[in-house]
């Protein structure tokens, strides 16, 4: 290809990972984030086998284990006092690679952020997309909202689950859909006898613990709502206190630690999945900005990563913009529907409580899905 320059519009996981991959190919990469202090919510997140493969694979696997929490074990299934149902062990995708694992989203985004900087990517902060025409055949002319012009072989639109970018070149597109279920995080100091995931059961609730170094615990708690409410952030730890009343033990305890001083993060869960194409000419959208997932299957960053990973691959490999594009589509497509679709249903039979059975038979089938090579 004899243009090689891609603008990147977002500066999240997909756009970073996007950025690095390509600038080790040679490219040269322009990254812009609407976000002018380019931050992200302070909470965790749970890392899967298939996750830390694509870590590895985009050479930050060192770097996420040593700041974050990994384990060879698999994950508890509890009561809401936390004897345990149930231990599913999880075998290794590759001799190296973590199980299971927790870590920080900020710490995440100083991973990335310091890799695409030291990459030599141009990133600006505080400005986005504006709109793009066709230049000539090989190339595409962005106008960011700064006023600037530029000719690129190739924009990538990375801007979230609300793509801005995404409304531009697929106006038809659906928004994100709430699906019944609210997420609430925040962070907790770790009890030393937690040394992997644990999920406790109680009816439609379900809460989560998982360490995210040596000395925190992330902790989430799944709540059904039948509509999108308000919730008032000064008084939302009282809330999610009553809304704790079920657990006991240490998810007990950790509930009577609450207080107005928490940090408490909350969000209704949201999903969509763009239909194909997901390209427009010289034009293509990736990560959540085509298919934002629910967390049910952990896979949202992990599907972001191994999008950056497969896109470069096959500009890399195909002669031609177009082929790369269509041949991204063909193999990301199925995966990431599988993942939203089944996080999706998954979310739905915790919130109607389906029987347990049908339940884990689902949620073992999308796992084994996962764990295929990308």
């Amino acid at each position: 290809m004899s243009n090689r320059n891609v603008l990147v519009v977002g500066g999240g996981i997909a756009g970073m990972s996007f950025a690095i991959r390509m600038r080790k190919l040679g490219w040269e990469v322009d990254l812009v984030e609407v976000d002018p202090l380019w931050q992200v919510y302070d909470t965790g997140m749970i890392v899967t086998g298939p996750t830390y493969r694509a870590f590895k694979r985009l050479d930050v696997l060192d770097e996420v284990c040593s700041k974050g929490f990994a384990s060879h074990q698999g994950l508890k299934v509890c009561t809401p006092s936390g004897a345990v149902i149930v231990e599913q062990p999880s075998q290794p995708l590759e001799p190296d690679l973590p199980t299971h694992g927790g870590l920080m989203r900020p710490i995440l985004h100083q991973i990335l952020s310091s890799r695409t900087r030291a990459s030599g990517t141009s990133i600006r902060l505080g400005v986005t997309l504006q709109r793009t025409w066709d230049s000539n055949d090989d190339q595409v002319r962005a106008e960011l909202t700064d006023g600037t012009i530029e000719d690129y072989a190739l924009v990538v639109a990375a801007d979230g689950a609300f793509s801005a970018a995404r409304k531009l070149f697929f106006p038809a597109a659906p928004e994100p859909r709430y699906t019944g279920q609210y997420c609430w995080r925040w962070v907790a100091e770790r009890p030393m006898d937690i040394q992997q995931c644990h999920i406790y059961v109680a009816g439609p609730l379900i809460a989560g613990l998982l360490p995210t170094s040596e000395t925190q615990l992330y902790m989430f708690l799944l709540q059904s709502e039948t509509q999108k409410v308000g919730i008032d952030e000064s008084t939302q730890w009282q809330r999610l206190r009553d809304i704790m009343s079920p657990f006991s033990g240490l998810v007990g305890r950790l509930r009577d630690g609450l207080n107005a001083q928490s940090a408490i993060n909350c969000s209704p869960l949201e999903a969509m999945l763009l239909a194909r194409p997901w390209h427009r000419d010289r034009v293509i959208v990736i990560g959540d900005a085509a298919h934002a997932t629910t967390p049910h299957l952990a896979s949202g960053a992990g599907l972001a990563v191994e999008d950056a990973l497969v896109l470069s691959e096959e500009i890399d490999r195909q002669p031609d913009i177009d082929s790369a594009l269509r041949r991204f589509e063909d193999r990301r497509w199925e995966r990431c529907r599988l993942a939203v679709e089944n996080s999706i249903q998954i979310g739905e039979m915790q919130r109607t409580q389906t029987d347990p059975e049908s339940l884990a038979a689902l949620m073992a089938a999308s796992e084994a899905a996962l764990r295929q090579d990308i």
